[in-house]
């Protein structure tokens, strides 16, 4: 599995690109976003916020969280 870094993950999700990306949520779940872009981020919180694009649901994330990007995996 390859490996990129948080500041390379966060040039890839500035892009209007759709993602696929997997998380862990405040309970430690593991939760996998398919097709997703990121509309906005907020550098003081470390938070984004994605749409979704099968749902379009939005949904938030601390950035801190993203443990995996277009099946790449995400390190600090």
């Amino acid at each position: 599995m390859q490996s990129i870094h948080i500041s390379t993950a966060r040039l890839m999700l500035n892009r209007p690109e759709p993602v696929d990306i997997r998380l862990w949520t405040r309970t430690g779940e593991i939760q996998e976003w398919r097709r997703c872009i990121s509309i906005k981020y907020d550098h003081y919180k470390g938070t984004r916020k994605f749409k979704l694009l099968d749902s379009n649901q939005i949904r938030q994330m601390r950035e801190c969280c993203l443990f995996e990007l277009n099946s790449m995996e995400v390190y600090l």
